[in-house]
């Protein structure tokens, strides 16, 4: 079967394996029908991931059939569309046993750690698979993303009352709002791409959409009535748009941290006091979270009209993945159908 190999930075190679064969107990046989490109491929692309290594097959956000099943397994059949859960913990360590399966100490992540579904088949634990059976699989290839979001949103524990600026409209930034805007609460949107907030706009016509530049303080306050938000997700992955969200914050507010980079976070410490601020990080997600994302899929609401950008046929993935870069492409989120 084929696969696509990033042997290193910059470096795809196409490569023959074997086929998995038939599932051993508690496995499922997997044909990959689309896999959706996240930042975490393209930062590894890059060599810009954290906690990766070389030679590698990219990968997590994936729709998938069930081809063939273990012994033991109950929870699918052959036939099933499934989405695939990409963290497992081969270790129950404290993390775990405490519910927080996203950060095990031990966790490992489909297309990061472990190599991932840019090839034909793949074997995967039968319990890290949701069945999506009636879901077009363009949207169970998203459930991923989402579901990411969905975590972020649970982690800021919004109420009613607050308001909500999500700092970078990428995908996982416009899946923060989509979950977001179930709460009933106010949102604004702030990026440097004038194109992103556009979309965001078309996508969200309720939320707010502010250009940062120079004026973003007073242009915020004007989003939200004087005032500024009570809870900030920053999406970006980006130093500098972190260590600026706290000035963006009200007094009393949290931050969610959502992206990663390779560095350290440095923040006014008689700032952090002085609004009394709670930082979190958002991690991933858990089975709860893509259970919820499931569901709204299902009750259709989590609108994806246009999220889907750009399509790429499995054969052609080596030759256009770079292309994805390019600003005056104007990804939001590329597909690969097998």
């Amino acid at each position: 079967m084929k696969a696509l190999v990033l042997q290193q930075p910059g470096e795809f190679q196409w490569a023959e394996k074997p086929h998995p064969g038939q599932p051993p107990a508690g496995y499922a046989l997997l044909r990959i029908r689309h896999v959706s490109v996240c930042g975490t491929d393209l930062h590894a692309y890059k060599g810009r991931q954290p906690f990766f290594t070389y030679p590698r097959i990219l990968g997590h956000e994936v729709a998938a059939e069930v081809v063939a099943t273990g012994e033991a397994v109950k929870n699918v059949q052959p036939g099933d569309l499934v989405s695939i859960e990409p963290y497992r913990n081969p270790v129950e360590d404290q993390a775990v046993r405490r519910g927080k399966t996203n950060c095990g100490s031990q966790v490992t992540v489909l297309g990061v750690h472990e190599d991932g579904a840019m090839q034909e088949y793949i074997l995967y634990p039968a319990a890290n698979l949701h069945v999506v059976n009636g879901m077009h699989p363009d949207h169970v290839a998203l459930i991923e993303p989402f579901a990411i979001g969905c975590h972020a949103v649970e982690r800021a524990a919004i109420v009613d009352g607050d308001t909500v600026l999500v700092i970078g409209a990428g995908p996982i930034g416009l899946a923060i709002i989509a979950l977001a805007r179930l709460k009933g609460v106010k949102i604004a949107a702030l990026d440097i791409n004038e194109n992103r907030l556009q979309f965001a706009k078309k996508m969200f016509p309720e939320v707010e959409t502010v250009l940062l530049k120079d004026t973003v303080v007073q242009d915020l306050q004007q989003a939200f009535s004087g005032e500024l938000p009570t809870i900030v997700f920053d999406a970006t992955g980006n130093k500098a748009s972190m260590e600026r969200s706290f000035e963006f914050a009200a007094a009393g507010s949290t931050i969610v941290f959502v992206g990663l980079f390779v560095g350290d976070v440095v923040f006014p410490d008689p700032v952090f006091h002085r609004k009394e601020i709670t930082l979190k990080a958002s991690r991933s997600a858990t089975a709860a979270d893509f259970k919820k994302v499931i569901g709204l899929f299902k009750a259709g609401l989590i609108p994806t009209e246009g999220y889907i950008s750009h399509r790429i046929p499995f054969q052609d993935l080596a030759d256009e993945f770079t292309g994805l870069y390019a600003p005056e492409a104007n990804v939001i989120k590329a597909i690969i159908d097998f």
